[in-house]
Parts: structure tokens; C-alpha cells; sequence
């Protein structure tokens, strides 16, 4: 399997920053990627965690950034036992910085074919939408794929 699940990307520009990085052989979300990568900025980091804000933001949301383990994982149970520990010192820190009062957490686990993810590397996503105003869609995250087909994304919701 590749590094890049293409079928689940959002926009054309995202799809040709996978295809790049996937030519390069490169995970955007070990430490040498996220390191080396030019508009990738790294915000804060913990001995197993690196947070960053997506580069490619869901719809709606007023902050939306990735909480990403230094190991390269397709399972958040498959890290080890202490950076699945420090996930929860990290997401307060995130919390704590940004003085949130509501979020949505949500993390994709294993082929990232089935599950929307566009990456093969584990990352927890923290969403804060954007004030409620009429006729704006609520910030939604795909949890599944169709492996072979297109993205099936609802208007307006990338």
C-alpha cells in the first residue's frame, strides 16, 4: 500500500501535494517530513507528538489542526504505550494554548482506503468550527472510503 490513500483527496491541490510527496518516497507526518516540508509548519512539539495546523483545513472550521505521533503508525493502539499516554498531555496542551471551551476530536484508524484518511500515518484531528451563521454547513469528517472509486465528498463540505 502506498504512503497516500489519492482517491480520498479534497482538492486538486492537495492531490498534487500527495502525488508529490509519494514520488519523493516521503510521509509528510514522520519527523523528517513535517521537519523538511516548506508549508507544513510545526507549532508545538512533545517527546512522541507534533502538532500542526492543516494544511488543507475542512470547511467551516476557524481552527483546524493535526495532532501527529513522531511513530509511524496506521493504528493510534499500535503506538507505544507511552506516546498513547502523551496524547492526552499534548491535546490539553492544545487546549490549553488555544484556550478552546468546544472542539471535535476524531482520528482515523488502520487502511486509510476504508476510512478516508489520505495519509498511512495515524493523526488525530482537532476541529473548531466557525461561528454559526445562516446557511453555512456544519464542519463534517469522512470516516470511510470506497477503495477503487472516487471520493464520495457531499458539496461543500472540503
Amino acid at each position: 500500500m502506498s504512503l497516500y490513500c489519492f482517491e480520498n483527496h479534497r482538492t486538486p491541490a492537495q492531490l498534487a501535494e500527495m502525488q508529490a510527496l509519494a514520488a519523493r518516497g516521503i510521509c509528510l507526518f514522520c519527523p523528517d517530513g513535517l521537519r523538511q516540508h516548506a508549508r507544513q509548519q510545526v507549532l508545538f512539539s512533545s517527546r512522541h507528538w507534533s502538532v500542526t495546523p492543516n494544511e488543507f483545513p475542512y470547511r467551516g472550521t476557524a481552527l483546524h489542526l493535526l495532532v501527529v505521533p513522531h511513530q509511524h503508525a496506521a493504528d493510534l493502539l499500535d503506538l507505544s504505550s507511552e506516546a498513547r499516554q502523551d496524547f492526552w498531555a499534548v491535546l490539553g496542551e492544545v487546549r490549553d494554548r488555544y484556550r478552546l471551551t468546544h472542539y471535535g476530536l476524531g482520528a482515523r484508524n488502520g487502511d486509510c482506503r476504508l476510512t478516508g484518511a489520505t495519509i498511512a500515518h495515524v493523526h488525530a484531528h482537532v476541529l473548531v468550527a466557525q461561528p454559526p451563521a445562516p446557511g453555512q454547513p456544519p464542519v463534517r469528517m469522512r470516516f470511510s472510503g470506497h477503495p477503487g472509486e472516487p471520493a464520495r465528498v457531499p458539496p461543500g463540505s472540503a
